[in-house]
Order: structure tokens, then C-alpha cells, then sequence
């Protein structure tokens, strides 16, 4: 699976010319600034960007939980209107509840699935075997790490079926040894599940190691400055990050970043 595949693949996201526009004191503070852009089904997106440009916005907006001022959404062909079970989020708080136990906690979620107990119950065993919960599965989410925690919150996603997968600097919080661990375990259940993702991260690096394409946000109001394909052949290791390309895309994009950053603080 590669970047450059993606003129033979179906559309599965279509933005077209979302803005966002927010009343504040100060009156009118543009969010998004004329976005467009098409994600592919089964595609790995990234988005990277000086912080507060309106990463999250976007990707509120896509999960329904906020609405464009001007422009639209589609998922599979469909316009976003509000939340759906078809768009699988998973943001950087677990979100758990803290009275279940991990197996429940993502049964949960498919009861709005028409499924019975039992397979629901088996649904939630496969994934939560998927992300290596399997001796934890009848734990408490204050028993879990921190790292263990966000496997729940990722094997949840999965287990809903989702069309879509948004997942909002969901290893922002975690300590490097962890994140490395999970950015992997994400990697191997998404070429597993072949899942379309929209992943927002501060972290280039991150960036790079999972996606096929990156997409460049610039300062506030967010516009798309630039999307990098990144032709590193998949199974992707934390042994890819050093590669030669690795490190020639990674400062490349960062570059790009940082000067968006700078200019922010003008």
C-alpha cells in the first residue's frame, strides 16, 4: 500500500470549500479558510500544523460535532450533518467509563448496532486481543495505564465498524516509549482493518511514520498550504524513522511547520 496509489482508489471524504467562522469579543476570527481537499477509502491522512491553526476544527466539522460557516463535507457522498457511528473519533482523553470494565466498555458502543450479547461480546474480544488487551479484559480503567487506556479507546473505534476514522493527537499525552509502542499497534490494526484515517498530530515525525499523505496546515486562518506523499513502502517499523527518506521528508515537512509557526507569532 502505497501514497501514490491513490488515483486508482474511491473517493471517500470529500471537503469542498469549508470555512469556519467563529463570533468572539473581538468580533469575527476566521477558523478555516477555504478547505479543500479528498481522502481516499482506506487511505492513512495526517495533518500537521502550527498549534491553534484549526486542525481540530476541521476535523470537529468532519466528525459532525461542529458545523462549517460556508462549504461541505461528504462521506461517501453523503454531506455531514451531524455525529454518526459511521465516523469512528478518538481524541487524546480516553473517554472510558470508569464503572466498566474494558471488554464493556467497548461493548458499549455496539448496542446501537442491532447486535445480541453474544456478538457483541465476540466483537469486542477480537479487538481487544487486536490491540493486546487480552489479559485485561475484564480490568477496571483505573487499574489501566495510560497507554492501556487509549488501546481501549482505539479498540472501541474499530469494534463500531466505522467508515471513517478521526483521531484527534490521540497519543499527545503519552510518554515516548508508549507512543511508539501504540503508533505501531495502530499501524498493524489499520493494515489489518484497511480503514480510512484523518489523524491530526503536532509530532512530524509521527506524521511521517504512519501516513501516506501529509497534509500542511498553515497559521491561523487554516488554509491548505501544501500535502506531501510519503513514498515509504508499508509495513512501516519504528527501525523506518531511520531511513534516509525518512529523515529527508521528516525535515521537509517540519520545515514547512515551522515556518507557519513563526509566522503565527507576528
Amino acid at each position: 500500500m502505497a501514497g501514490n496509489e491513490n488515483s486508482i482508489k474511491t473517493i471517500k471524504v470529500d471537503i469542498r470549500d469549508v470555512e469556519r467562522i467563529y463570533e468572539s469579543s473581538r468580533g469575527p476570527v476566521k477558523a478555516l479558510n477555504h478547505i479543500n481537499l479528498q481522502i481516499y477509502e482506506n487511505e492513512f491522512v495526517c495533518v500537521v500544523g502550527p498549534s491553534g491553526c484549526g486542525k481540530s476544527t476541521l476535523l470537529n466539522i468532519m466528525a459532525g460535532l461542529d458545523k462549517a460557516t460556508k462549504g461541505e463535507i461528504l462521506v461517501d457522498g453523503e454531506r455531514v450533518e451531524e455525529p454518526s457511528t459511521e465516523r469512528g473519533v478518538i481524541f487524546q482523553q480516553y473517554a472510558l467509563f470508569p464503572w466498566l470494565t474494558v471488554k464493556k466498555n467497548i461493548m458499549y458502543g455496539l448496542k446501537n448496532k442491532k447486535m445480541t450479547r453474544e456478538q457483541a461480546g465476540r466483537a469486542a474480544d477480537k479487538y481487544i486481543k487486536m490491540v493486546g488487551l487480552d489479559e485485561f479484559s475484564s480490568s477496571y480503567p483505573k487499574e489501566l495505564s495510560g497507554g492501556m487506556k487509549q488501546r481501549v479507546a482505539i479498540a472501541r473505534a474499530f469494534a463500531m465498524n466505522p467508515k471513517l476514522l478521526l483521531l484527534d493527537e490521540p497519543f499527545g499525552a503519552l510518554d515516548a516509549q508508549t507512543r511508539a509502542q501504540l503508533q505501531s499497534d495502530l499501524l498493524d490494526t489499520w493494515e489489518q482493518e484497511q480503514k480510512t484515517c484523518f489523524f491530526i498530530t503536532h509530532d512530524v515525525e509521527e506524521a511521517v511514520l504512519l501516513a501516506q499523505r501529509v497534509v500542511i496546515m498553515s497559521s491561523r486562518p487554516a488554509r491548505i498550504k501544501r500535502i506531501v506523499d510519503i513514498d515509504i513502502p508499508y509495513p512501516r517499523t519504528q527501525e523506518t524513522k531511520m531511513d534516509s527518506r525518512f529523515m529527508e521528508l521528516k525535515n521537509e515537512i517540519w520545515s514547512e511547520v515551522y515556518t507557519e509557526y513563526l509566522a503565527q507569532k507576528k
